[in-house]
Formats: structure tokens, C-alpha cells, sequence
């Protein structure tokens, strides 16, 4: 079955961006001229994705807002003949189907894919996209996934490298390398301390999965106040089925991290059609300035 859903949680606070996210989505944050969850909503839509499964929590409403029809704001720019800003606006919300479910309880990023369990079909592979995740490629990232999952018809990790003392920061795999960018899964590790890391292929917020997920997801053991973790999940398939993990290519940004963040919008606003040339410039003198 061709992988036509994504399933993408946006229900976390993003207390490291306080106060910007106290009355907005840190989703929403812009990165020159679209919100973060505009680019991972673009890069599921590029990879062959139609419905977007958005697990929202309290204070999300400007996500919905920002993919629905804005009637008035198009009636204006049109009677403005600003016909560039008006096909803009309207392509947000014709991308894709949009759904919303509320996740009433932050108890972990494997609660929050449980709550899509009754969309999903019994035979259905499904991807999972992080909000904050941002990576610039080529190919996207997810199609990279998608085309390994094809290949193999097992669940895919996106991973990246990492160096050895940073992967106390993410989740490891141990793996065996089939092809140039393909490797099997053989366990994970949540941030192991460097001298103990299987690898240092990290776990970078894009995965392919099958519907057997929310089996496991539903009976591992629960964390830290109640949470219930994704990897736990994985942990739990790979006694039963194949894992593989794919080093997709590409530029990734945790827009989660506020240094990330920074670098994320000089990084766009530098391939920006309308100001790059001007911007580039701008980033000399200050480096001149200093």
C-alpha cells in the first residue's frame, strides 16, 4: 500500500522559547516568511503524503488557522490585486487534507501517535514527521524513507551522524550497514553517554512506520510520569520484525534549539529569491562590524 498519511505531533509547550511561544505554537515561529510547520507540512506533501494528521494540544488553534481558508484575507488581497500573495495564501490550505486531533495529556511523542491509531487502516504504512525538524535536501527526506520502505516493506529510521561526544543528545541505533545509506536495525539506545554508544547514527525525527507499531506502543512500559516513548515501541518491534534505518542527505535544523533556530533562518534567508544576494551582504558587515 503506497504510504499517503503522516502523522505529525505538535502538542509540546516549547518552554525554550519563552516567552515567544507563551500565546503561539513554537510551530509557528517564522523562519523568514513561513512557520516551521509550514516547511515539514511542504516536505510530506513533496514526498507523496495527502492527509496530514496533526496531534495538537492546548494553545495549538494558529496551526489550524494557518491551514484553513482565510476568506476575508483573500477577498482584500484580491480587490488589491496582489494576485502573488493571494496564490500564496491559498496554496497553504489546497496542499493537503488537514486533520486535527487533540491530545488532552502531554504523556510522551508515542501517546501522541497513539491518538492517530483509529485513522490508520490495519494495513497501512503511515510516516511520522517531528515539528521541529527541519532539513533542507534535495530529494526529501521522507522520500528517502519511503523509498527504503519500499524496497524492504519494514519500518524505517531517519538517522543522521553525529559526532561522538553530541550523541549523548539523541537516540542511537546499533546497526549493520546493508547499502550506502541503508543499515538493520538491530536495538536503540535513548542518549547513551558517548563512551557507551553503540553508534553514532542518531535518530532524527522522520520515520516510516506499520500499523503493528500501535500494538507495542500500547503495551511498553510507561516512563517518567506516565509517558509512553516511541522508541520504547521500536524497542519492543525489533524482537518481533525487521527495523532498518536510513542516513537520508541533507541539512538538518532542530528549530526546537534557539541557536538551531538562528541558523535555520540565515540558512533560508540566503536561498531567498527575493532578498539572498542583499542578505549575504548584510551578513558580511556584521561580521565586519564586530
Amino acid at each position: 500500500m503506497k504510504i499517503r498519511k503522516a502523522i505529525i505531533p505538535v502538542a509540546g509547550f516549547g518552554t525554550r522559547f519563552l516567552p515567544a511561544t507563551k500565546a503561539q505554537p513554537k510551530e509557528m515561529l517564522t523562519m523568514v516568511d513561513k512557520p516551521v510547520i509550514q516547511y515539514i507540512v511542504e516536505e510530506a506533501v513533496a514526498s507523496g503524503i495527502r492527509d496530514i494528521i496533526l496531534i495538537t494540544g492546548q494553545n495549538k488553534r494558529a496551526i489550524e488557522d494557518h491551514f484553513d481558508r482565510n476568506f476575508e484575507l483573500e477577498y482584500r488581497l484580491r480587490q488589491q490585486k496582489k494576485d502573488g500573495a493571494l496564490k500564496e495564501v491559498q496554496k497553504i490550505s489546497d496542499m493537503a487534507n488537514f486533520i486535527y486531533i487533540r491530545q488532552k495529556t502531554p504523556l510522551g511523542d508515542g501517546h501522541a501517535i497513539l491518538a492517530a491509531k483509529e485513522l490508520i487502516q490495519d494495513d497501512e504504512p503511515v510516516a511520522i514527521l517531528y515539528g521541529d525538524d527541519v532539513v533542507d535536501a534535495r530529494v526529501p527526506v521522507l522520500k528517502q524513507l519511503i523509498d527504503v520502505y519500499e524496497k524492504y516493506q519494514d519500518p524505517v529510521i531517519g538517522v543522521m551522524k553525529v559526532q561522538r561526544k553530541n550523541v549523548s543528545k539523541y537516540g542511537v541505533v546499533d546497526a549493520a550497514k546493508l547499502d550506502k545509506h541503508v543499515w538493520q536495525v538491530n536495538s536503540l539506545v535513548e542518549k547513551p553517554k558517548p563512551e557507551e554508544a553503540p553508534s553514532n547514527l542518531a535518530v532524527a525525527g522522520r520515520y516510516v512506520i506499520t500499523p503493528e507499531i500501535f500494538w507495542h506502543l500500547e503495551r511498553v512500559k510507561k516512563g517518567k510520569g506516565g509517558e509512553i516513548r516511541l522508541i520504547d515501541g521500536f524497542r519492543s518491534f525489533i524482537k518481533k520484525r525487521s527495523v532498518y534505518a536510513c542516513e537520508f542527505e541533507g541539512q538538518r535544523f532542530d528549530c526546537g534549539d534557539k541557536l538551531e533556530f538562528l541558523k535555520a533562518t540565515v540558512h533560508y534567508g540566503l536561498k531567498h529569491h527575493e532578498f539572498n544576494s542583499d542578505f549575504a551582504k548584510y551578513l558580511k558587515t556584521v561580521g565586519s562590524n564586530r
